[in-house]
């Protein structure tokens, strides 16, 4: 099935165009050194940064797999967990498209999708040796698998039991991995007097 996958869950503007678990193509639009001089992500910011850069982004994507729009058979969108308003850039665009095109919107879960794109193939030859660990063994998933999610402020280690089916073994309490909680600064700061 060829999908086009679209994400806005904060800084980054991206879009693929899969088929089964291959990744035909993979754009991606970061808005990082617009937001650096903040400290951290500006949700308004980053919701304009989006709608200002989706359609190329999209039409990119689209372009690099070599396939015709019409041949697309379902629109794939992040909807949740990330910043409200620039989740809402990426719904309302994936979900015109897929209106204009009659073809079925998939809502994706954003931590999910990257708990589970370790199975995702790319159609490009590996850019390191590195990636050619385990080339000959078979690609066959087993399950139960344990997987390891580091983005943004979710931080979990997680038992997959199978696609869809999963269990929480730890998380971090604060923001994410390396990032103190205001509670853990405030008992740092106690500590010290």
């Amino acid at each position: 099935m060829l999908i086009l996958a679209v994400d806005t869950s904060c800084d980054e503007t991206a879009a693929a165009v899969t088929q089964g678990t291959t990744v035909l193509s993979n754009v991606i639009w970061s808005q990082a050194s617009q937001h650096a001089e903040f400290g951290g992500v500006m949700p308004s910011l980053a919701q304009r940064m989006h709608e200002e850069r989706i359609d190329w982004v999209i039409e990119k994507a689209i372009h690099d797999s070599r396939i015709k729009i019409q041949e697309l058979e379902a629109i794939a969108v992040t909807a949740g967990p990330g910043l409200a308003i620039a989740l809402g850039v990426g719904i309302k665009h994936a979900r015109m498209l897929a209106s204009k095109l009659s073809i079925p919107l998939i809502p994706i879960n954003h931590t999910e999708g990257h708990l589970l794109s370790p199975l995702a193939n790319s159609s490009t030859p590996p850019l390191s040796p590195l990636q050619n660990i385990g080339e000959g063994k078979s690609k066959e998933v087993v399950w139960p698998a344990l997987g390891l999610v580091v983005s943004g402020g979710h931080t979990e280690l997680v038992l997959i039991k199978k696609i869809g089916e999963y269990r929480i073994l730890a998380k971090t309490q604060d923001d994410a991995l390396g990032e103190e909680s205001l509670e853990t600064q405030e008992h740092e700061q106690h500590r010290q007097g």
